[in-house]
Formats: structure tokens, C-alpha cells, sequence
């Protein structure tokens, strides 16, 4: 299953979140990736264990290079896959989590789940000397706060059947439990310590970001939140929007309704719209003119009901202008 994006819209940009995904990104392009010198640079900069717990392998290294490994691991990445899965979960969960929070609680919390995910895998294998990095373990705790602020958002999720790709909506307490009970299982099973995954760290960041979020959400506003919040605002509804149509008994056609933004409307905009109904393909290409005005109706042909003659309705979908 691959989540491709959540029905819940944050209200602000979600400037913190992109930032660390920058940051994970900037990172990823400047260390070594072969050789001697990955290895090193790994080794120095990553989680090891062992390094805190065997004194003769601690010498081998500087206070400040212990004290930077435990916050430098959650910005390391491996592969291109690596970096490329982590950052995807963490744009898709992050800005709500950040819209609730504020950009300042937010940076915290995220760090805060990094620091507990390397303290979980810590206690998990003290005697490690594998060194442990990614971003997985703190986007865990995101998750984690997901989950219990947005239980009931639904995930449009990929789910590719050899070659025919299939959306499905699923909701966020299923695909994030169901998550939870893999990470939860590997973690437990005989080979946990040889897949080379840290699946300790991810349970521990994701039950530290559901006990740690009534915490933080404690923390009183900062004032970059009411500062920033007009700013932040977004000026663009999203680009992919999930579509539920409605249909009358007597027509072919569907109902669905389109959310667009004033400048949106005013200038023109493309989206694209995923509709949840049958198993033919669902993701469908809408040309929003320039100067469309609220109760507009929008006709993307052939996509409505179909009876036995071969004749098809159409999908209508009204814009609304928020």
C-alpha cells in the first residue's frame, strides 16, 4: 500500500515541515554514499549503540561527536528509496500535525519523537555496534500524533494489481494502525536485529508522539503562530482532490463538488480529482477556466453512470469559492 495523499487540507503553508524535508534532502546530497568513506561518515554520525555502552569503543570518539549523533542520526538517509519513502510520509502527515500544533511546537515535537525513537532503539540493543540512521523514527511519532487528531481522515492509497493501479480511501486509524501492528510484529520477531531496520525506533516514536501531544498541545501558542498565521495561509486549494458524487434516480449523471480558492477561481487553475466509484481508472484531469464564479458547473464527460444501451452520464461538479 502506498498512501499517496490525506482528504484532510491544512488551513496554513506547512513551513516547518518543508524545511526538514529540505534540510533531510540537503543532507542526503552532501554525504558520502561508497566507500570508505560512507562507511566512516556513517558510523560517526549515526546512532551506534554501542558506542555509549562499550568504553573502549567510546574513546574512539569526541564528546561533541557523541552528543551530535544523537540528533544528526534522524537526518542520515541510505538510499534513494530511503530518503525518498520518509520525506513522501512526512509531507503527507506532517502539515496537519503542524496546522494543529504551530510552526514552533511542531519543530519541537518533531525532534522531541527523533530523540525518543533513538532512545527506544538504545534500550532495545545497547550492545549494537550497527550504526542506525533515518528519519523514520521521528515521522513515526508524526504519525502518531495523526492518528489520534485525525482518526477518522481517509487516505487515498495506491494499491497496484500487477500492472493496473487502484485508489482506494482508506481511514487513517486503519492504515496507520495496521502500520503500527507491522512495525510492532517485526520489531518482536526472531529476526528483527537482521533486517537491518530499526523497528524499535519506529514503535517508540509513534507511541511517543501519541503520549507526547497532549503534552506539547499544552505548550501555550508562541506568538510566531499569530504573527505568522495570515502569512501562511494557503492561497491554493490542493491539487489532487478526492470527490464523492452523489446521483439522482432518474439521471445518468454524477454530483460532486469542486473547492477553489478566489484567486484560484479569478486567474484559473488545473486540478485533479479522484473519484471513488467502481474499478475502472479514477484520477481524472479538470481545466478550471479563468473567471469561474461560485455555483459554476464544471462537465467532465463520460464519467457518470452507464446502463445497458452503452449511453453514459456525465460528472457535474459545482465550484465552490472559499
Amino acid at each position: 500500500m502506498i498512501p499517496i495523499r490525506d482528504t484532510i487540507v491544512s488551513r496554513h503553508y506547512p513551513v516547518v515541515t518543508h524545511a526538514i524535508i529540505a534540510v533531510n534532502v540537503l543532507v542526503f546530497f552532501m554525504q558520502p554514499h561508497g566507500g570508505v568513506a560512507a562507511r566512516v561518515f556513517t558510523y560517526t554520525y549515526g546512532l551506534v549503540p554501542a558506542r555509549y555502552t562499550n568504553e573502549l569503543l567510546a574513546q574512539q570518539f569526541s564528546l561533541f561527536q557523541q552528543v551530535a549523533a544523537v540528533f544528526s542520526f534522524m537526518f542520515l538517509h541510505g538510499g534513494f528509496w530511503h530518503i525518498l519513502g520518509n520525506m513522501w510520509c512526512l509531507y503527507i502527515f506532517g502539515d496537519n500535525v503542524e496546522d494543529r500544533l504551530g510552526p514552533g511546537r511542531f519543530l519541537m515535537f518533531y525532534v522531541a519523537c527523533g530523540l525518543a525513537s533513538g532512545i527506544c532503539h538504545f534500550m532495545s540493543n545497547p550492545s549494537s555496534a550497527v550504526p542506525v540512521i533515518g528519519a523514520s523514527g521521528a515521522i513515526a511519532g508524526v504519525m502518531g500524533a495523526y492518528f489520534i487528531l485525525y482518526p477518522h481522515s481517509r487516505i487515498l492509497t495506491l494499491i497496484p494489481i500487477i500492472f493496473i493501479p487502484w485508489f482506494i480511501e482508506i481511514p487513517a486509524y486503519f492504515f496507520l494502525g495496521f502500520w503500527f501492528i507491522i512495525q510492532f510484529v517485526s520489531a518482536s520477531g526472531p529476526d528483527a536485529y537482521t533486517a537491518g531496520i530499526a523497528w524499535w525506533a519506529h514503535v517508540g516514536g509513534f507511541i511517543f508522539g501519541i503520549v507526547a501531544l497532549r503534552f506539547f498541545g499544552l505548550l501555550p501558542d508562541t506568538h510566531e503562530k499569530a504573527v505568522l498565521s495570515s502569512r501562511l495561509e494557503r492561497k491554493r486549494t490542493e491539487r489532487l482532490q478526492i470527490i464523492r458524487p452523489a446521483m439522482a434516480p432518474d439521471s445518468l449523471d454524477l454530483y460532486g463538488e469542486l473547492r477553489l480558492k478566489p484567486h484560484e477561481a479569478e486567474a484559473g487553475a488545473l486540478k485533479l480529482v479522484n473519484i471513488p466509484w467502481g474499478f475502472h481508472p479514477r484520477l481524472y484531469r479538470v481545466v478550471v477556466p479563468p473567471g469561474t464564479v461560485e455555483g459554476s458547473v464544471l462537465r467532465l464527460k463520460n464519467i457518470g453512470r452507464v446502463i445497458q444501451d452503452g449511453r453514459r452520464g456525465d460528472l457535474l461538479l459545482k465550484v465552490s469559492i472559499r
